[in-house]
């Protein structure tokens, strides 16, 4: 059952936003996402959050400028999706600009797994580095880190995961949420928390005069790089947040974007002319991810540190090709986890746990993440890892914090999850494949005691109708050049239709003709061919059509039923 609820919103906070401006729509939308002032839209990066209050980013930037100083050799350790990509890619690119001595190190996740492990450390060992600088990881690495000190080399922690009970035994830990940090931006990305240290790197290194005699490097030539990892990450887009995407995005429409950025969105047939949000995590976000997913992420963040246009295409095309096989491996897998799922009335669930012996393990976050999205239940997929062991990857639904679940299946079941992590809407664990019925019950004991009838009602939040005048191309462009995100979400507007015309289109989608109040729109339903009744109540969103030169309003279906 899924039911439509408007966002609730102050009048006159929405008043208020309208007299200082505003569209009167945006000014509602907004204020049903707590936005009280224009100055929390200004995105001016004068308001950044100043470095000094996270913890510890002055003490790495000590540390690094030393090494710099000194000529010691820094190791990035990357990590295998776009966050760590783009922190990868923050890291050297900054460090570099500072004259540091810097290569990186993204090893394959099915080989040595997830953070710094000690297989890790003794593959960096080889380049005998003085420093690893984790970024995206090594909150929870504490046999990594201390391999790492055990071998003589000294660990610098960047990360933005929650931490376990123990922290690594690093030089530097900088993390918004590990103990006793005060630094108001928790939702910070890997590659929001990297920026920042180098952002206080530069400020350290300016105080020692290091750049008397030359030009200062400017770090907001990588917000690029930072809004992407931000979007792609689906961390929420608080003020600091936004402020950091809407800058990179400035830089991505007007052409100054890196090489690898620009050549991902010619790949995916987007215009970096009007780059938005959606086609960072959307189009960009996914082929930079399958590089992960499938092989390694080396080839993801060359295409990142690449200047060269024509080899930064070369290199998306890459990814690009490896999208593709990642999305045909995922509608197989997809299609197996449906039929499996025949076999139970998932509805009498609160869970879903999944294993197939055939599933690839890059894919099964995806493969979590779109039957989360279908039968509205917190999904955990599993694939086959190493010596007998099932890695899992897990989504969650609202109201269900899915590491503290599993934390908890952990403590009443010690011996049936061998290590975990993540968020509250993402984890991922490792279990021994004979442990799985095990696994399935205890999960399913937790979540159905924490889950209300209410909590697995899915609801589909709108911000209300929209009047006739209001559903214009105008109000479709003006939506389009803001920023949305998770926490933060696209307008969406509800409104019954009459169904004109409706015909599939690419196999699996439905163009549609609808009529309001004597108008007509045109319309997309992605991923639906079967046909709808002739008057419907829906959920859309305001899309800018562009085809063959020409401009137009379009409509995209969220949600629909029958009316």
């Amino acid at each position: 059952m899924t039911a439509i609820a408007p966002r609730s919103f102050s009048p006159d906070a929405a008043q208020a936003l309208a007299t200082q401006g505003l569209h009167p729509v945006l000014a509602r939308v907004y204020a049903a996402r707590g936005i009280q002032t224009l100055q929390q839209l200004e995105y001016d990066l004068k308001t950044l959050l100043p470095f000094h209050l996270l913890t510890h980013a002055q003490a790495m930037a000590g540390h690094l400028a030393d090494a710099i100083a000194a000529g010691r050799r820094l190791l990035v350790i990357a990590d295998y999706d776009s966050d760590g990509a783009t922190a990868c890619a923050v890291a050297v690119r900054a460090l570099r600009a500072f004259g540091a001595q810097v290569d990186y190190l993204v090893p394959n996740r099915f080989e040595f797994g997830y953070g710094l492990t000690p297989e890790i450390v003794h593959l960096a060992a080889a380049g005998k580095p003085d420093i690893l600088i984790t970024v995206d990881n090594g909150i929870a690495s504490v046999a990594g880190v201390a391999e790492a000190n055990r071998l003589g080399m000294q660990v610098l922690v960047t990360d933005h995961h929650l931490p376990g009970d123990e922290l690594p035994d690093a030089a530097c830990i900088v993390n918004p949420n590990q103990p006793g940090c005060g630094f108001p931006g928790k939702n910070l990305a890997g590659v929001g928390v990297i920026f920042y240290v180098m952002l206080a790197l530069r400020a350290e290194l300016r105080q020692r005069n290091a750049f008397d005699g030359k030009p200062e490097p400017n770090l907001g030539n990588l917000l690029d790089l930072v809004a992407l990892g931000t979007v792609a990450d689906v961390v929420r887009l608080d003020d600091l947040n936004r402020t950091l995407v809407s800058n990179g995005l400035r830089r991505i429409r007007a052409g100054k974007a890196c090489a690898g950025i620009q050549a991902l969105l010619k790949v995916a047939g987007r215009d970096a002319r009007r780059a938005s949000t959606w086609d960072l995590g959307f189009a960009v976000g996914p082929r930079l991810n399958a590089a992960g997913r499938l092989e390694d992420m080396a080839l993801g963040i060359e295409c990142l540190l690449c200047d060269e246009p024509v080899r930064a295409l070369e290199l998306a095309q890459q990814l690009d090709t490896l999208n593709r096989e990642r999305r045909a491996i995922e509608a197989g897998m997809h299609n197996q986890a449906l039929a499996a799922l025949e076999q139970i009335t998932v509805q009498d669930n609160s869970s879903l746990s999944l294993f197939d012996p055939d599933w690839h393990q890059g894919v099964i976050g995806i493969l979590a993440s779109r039957l989360k999205e279908k039968f509205h239940r917190p999904v955990i997929a599993f694939a086959q890892g190493n010596d007998g062991e099932l890695k899992g990857s897990g989504r969650s639904i609202p109201g269900l914090h899915l590491r503290d679940v599993l934390d908890l299946v952990s403590k009443r079941h010690p011996e049936l999850i061998r290590k975990f992590g993540g968020h509250a809407m993402a984890a991922g664990l490792t279990i021994a494949e004979a442990d799985f019925p095990g696994f399935e019950k205890a999960f399913e004991e937790v979540c159905s005691q924490l889950l209300t009838p209410a909590l697995l009602t899915r609801t589909v939040e709108t911000d209300g109708p929209l009047e006739s005048p209001d559903m214009s191309l105008e109000l479709a462009q003006l939506l389009r050049a803001e920023v949305w995100g998770q926490a933060f979400p696209e307008p969406a507007f509800q409104g019954e239709f009459q169904v004109e015309q409706q015909r599939v289109v690419g196999e699996k989608h439905l163009r549609l003709r609808l009529r309001q109040a004597g108008r007509s729109f045109e319309a997309m339903l992605f991923f639906h061919a079967d046909p709808l009744p002739e008057r419907l109540r829906a959920v859309y969103r305001l899309d800018v059509n562009e085809y063959n030169g020409n401009t137009t309003l379009q409509l995209l279906l969220n949600h629909w039923e029958a009316a």
